[in-house]
Order: C-alpha cells, then sequence, then structure tokens
C-alpha cells in the first residue's frame, strides 16, 4: 500500500501567551451552561481589600476554584461571608487574562442548603399571593393608644428583651402579655401559630407582636411555614410581623398587618411615644382652655347683644320712651303755660294802665272834681240849676255844695 503525504500540510496556530488566555476567555464565556452556575463548596484564604471587592477561595474536599466578587455586588450581601462557611455561590466562568487562571465571578452568594428552600419560599409565597392572603385591602390599622399588646416570641432570646425596654420607654401604661414559643426548630411553627390563638381567645389584646432576632433562611424558616402565616391572617388582632433583619423578609411579614425591621421597631410601631404624648396633651390642653375663653368670650358678646335686643324690646324701654315723651310734653306745656302767663300779665298791664288812664280818680288826683246831682253825673251847665243841690268828689273825698249861680257856658 503506497503511502500518502500532503504536499503542504497546515501548520498549527500560533498564540502569544495573552491571545491565548483572550481566546480560552472567549471560549468561555461563550459557554451558556458556564455563565449561569450554581458551586458548591467552603469558603477560604478570604481576602477584603479596601476597594470592596471580595476575593476568596471555593472549595471541597478533591479540588479548588478562585472566586471574585465586585463590590457593586458586594454591597447587595445581608451579611458578609466568612472563612469556613459552607455556601453556595452564584456566577459565571471566565478567565483572568493577566495570570491564565480561570475564576468564579460570583453575583451571589448564600449559606449551603437555601436553596431549595428559597424555592420552597418563593412557591409558598406565590399560592397565598393568590389565594389573596396578602391583599392589601386586609389590612388593618394599628391601635394608636393599646392598652394589651400581645407578643409572640422566645422569653429567653434578645427580641423580648428589646420588645420590653422599647415598650417600657416608650408607654409604660400598655399592659404586655407573652406568649412563649420556640422562634427555631421543628417545633416553632405549631408553637407560634398556637401562641397567636390562644392571645386572642384569652387576652383579646389590642395588638399582636410576633418575631425574633437574626439568623440564616433556616433559622428563620418557622415564619415562613403556612401554618403561621394562615394563624397571622386569622388573627383577631393585628399582627405585627417583626422577624430578623431590615433585609429579612418572611411569609409571615406579607400575612401580617405591618412588618417591623426588627424587634425594637415592631415595639415602636406598636406603641406612642410618651414624651409625643405629653406634648400632645399639653398643646390640646392649652388649646382646649383657649377654646374655653373663646367660647365664653362669644356667649358673653352674645348675651350682651341680647340684652341690648331685649331692651330694644321691652315694654319698660317703651315705658321709659313714654315717660322721655311725657317729659318733654310736660316742659313744652310749662313753657306754653308760662308763655300764656307772660302774655296774660302783659295784656293785665295793658288793660290795667288803660284802666289808669280812665279811672276818674286818677283825674280827680290831677286837680278835677265830679260832680253829682242826685248821683247822677252832671256834665253840662244846664243840667242844673240855682239852688239844687249837689255832690262833688274830690281826690281824697267827696262834699255837698248847693247851685248858686250859674256862669256862662264859656266861663
Amino acid at each position: 500500500m503506497q503511502q500518502q503525504f500532503e504536499l503542504f500540510p497546515e501548520k498549527p496556530r500560533r498564540f502569544s501567551v495573552m491571545d491565548l488566555n483572550s481566546y480560552l476567555r472567549a471560549l468561555l464565556e461563550g459557554d451558556e451552561t458556564l455563565q449561569d452556575i450554581w458551586v458548591n463548596g467552603e469558603i477560604s484564604n478570604l481576602s477584603l481589600p479596601k476597594s470592596g471587592h471580595i476575593y476568596f477561595t471555593l472549595k471541597d474536599s478533591q479540588a479548588a476554584v478562585r472566586c471574585v466578587m465586585w463590590r457593586s455586588q458586594v454591597t447587595r450581601l445581608t451579611s458578609l461571608p466568612q472563612d469556613g462557611m459552607a455556601v453556595e455561590v452564584h456566577g459565571s466562568i471566565s478567565v483572568y487574562e493577566a495570570s491564565g487562571q480561570y475564576q468564579l465571578y460570583a453575583d451571589t452568594i448564600r449559606p449551603a442548603g437555601e436553596g431549595y428552600l428559597y424555592q420552597e419560599f418563593l412557591r409558598l409565597k406565590a399560592s397565598l399571593e393568590a389565594e389573596g392572603l396578602f391583599d392589601p385591602s386586609r389590612k388593618r390599622q394599628l391601635p394608636v393608644l393599646p392598652s394589651v399588646i400581645g407578643i409572640v416570641t422566645s422569653p429567653t432570646g434578645a427580641a423580648i428583651r428589646d420588645i420590653l425596654n422599647t415598650i417600657g420607654r416608650r408607654y409604660p401604661l400598655a399592659e404586655v402579655v407573652l406568649a412563649p414559643a420556640a422562634v427555631q426548630g421543628e417545633a416553632a411553627a405549631p408553637e407560634i401559630a398556637a401562641g397567636i390563638r390562644q392571645l386572642n381567645q384569652q387576652v383579646h389584646p389590642d395588638v399582636i407582636i410576633i418575631g425574633r432576632g437574626g439568623g440564616s433562611l433556616e433559622d428563620l424558616w418557622a415564619f415562613n411555614e403556612e401554618l403561621v402565616a394562615r394563624a397571622v391572617a386569622a388573627s383577631d388582632a393585628p399582627v405585627i410581623s417583626a422577624v430578623g433583619h431590615e433585609t429579612d423578609f418572611t411569609i409571615s411579614d406579607f400575612a401580617a398587618d405591618l412588618r417591623a425591621p426588627t424587634p425594637t421597631a415592631a415595639a415602636e410601631l406598636a406603641t406612642p411615644d410618651q414624651q409625643e404624648l405629653r406634648g400632645l396633651l399639653l398643646e390640646r390642653r392649652q388649646a382646649a382652655a383657649q377654646a374655653i375663653t373663646d367660647e365664653i368670650e362669644e356667649l358673653r358678646w352674645q348675651v350682651t347683644q341680647s340684652g341690648h335686643r331685649l331692651e330694644r324690646i321691652s315694654p319698660q324701654a317703651a315705658v321709659r320712651s313714654g315717660q322721655q315723651s311725657l317729659d318733654e310734653l310736660i316742659r313744652r306745656a310749662d313753657r306754653a303755660l308760662d308763655h300764656q302767663l307772660q302774655l296774660g300779665r302783659a295784656k293785665l298791664e295793658g288793660a290795667r294802665q288803660q284802666l289808669d288812664a280812665l279811672n276818674p280818680t286818677g283825674v280827680l288826683s290831677r286837680g278835677y272834681a265830679i260832680v253829682t246831682r242826685g248821683g247822677i253825673p252832671v256834665l253840662r251847665t244846664d243840667e242844673v240849676t240855682s239852688g239844687d243841690e249837689i255832690k262833688i268828689q274830690v281826690t281824697d273825698g267827696a262834699f255837698g255844695a248847693e247851685v248858686i249861680d250859674k256862669g256862662d257856658k264859656n266861663e
């Protein structure tokens, strides 16, 4: 058999180191599987430089892979990872060209085992939400001044101490009733649900706080149980859910009437601040006093106005007006009478003067005399004859006389 030879065999492709690393990077980043993967392992060689990025090695019993998480992704973590922590890391595979080392570029880090729990969380949340258990219309307002506050939590945990301290500082008038329950483990969910029911049936609180301090998803899982969610939704009293830290969310948070980021915040939401109440009470007292003063002044003004109106329509006012009119008439009558008297006096004086002018005695006082014969005045000489007896009246009296001689009329 004749052996065949290629005349121009193909030469192998030559790469620089950088070209090779770039080529490998392109291959890895072009693989869809390697761009969306979860890798389980234990963290080691953790480095937290000032840049804010995280560098670590993810290893198991047989192998290791270098990992990096950029600062923009680190800020989304609820807590920073630690050496020796068993985790699940999500990200993509690429090559760091400068060193030729492939790495896992992480965007999510969570404790190992949370993957299944998180999926269960999402499934139950979607189911209860579709049922309407989280409907905003079901949410109730919290009482402004609660008399009794029920609490469902561990009697030995930090949460109960924080809640009691906060209530004692803000609103010590409230009575606090604790329904002790485990908040972690298999017995936790039934005890939490039973505590909510017992408070509603036996205590009838104005508001109920359920919760605990922070922890992993597994630690908080009791508050993700359907049993607890339905007990929260069925509560007669409004419920505040305060589970974990501010970044932790549970099914109970969605079922409750209000979610608090921490147990301390729940106690603050459930109670008014006594200092604010004192200030408000003082303001209300001052406002009430001012309102009473204003009302009294208004009533006084109304009474005064009513008095004026009553005076205007009162018979007494008419009597007074009549009295004033009568007084005026009397004054006018007096003036008229005085005028009439003055006129009368003037007329009388005139008549007197006329009478004086005509009074014979007045004539006599001027040297004249009145001669009468038989009581009849003698006015002419021919009314007497010689020898007639006559009476002559002068100013101071009268005397008798006899006519002796009658002279001429012209004498």
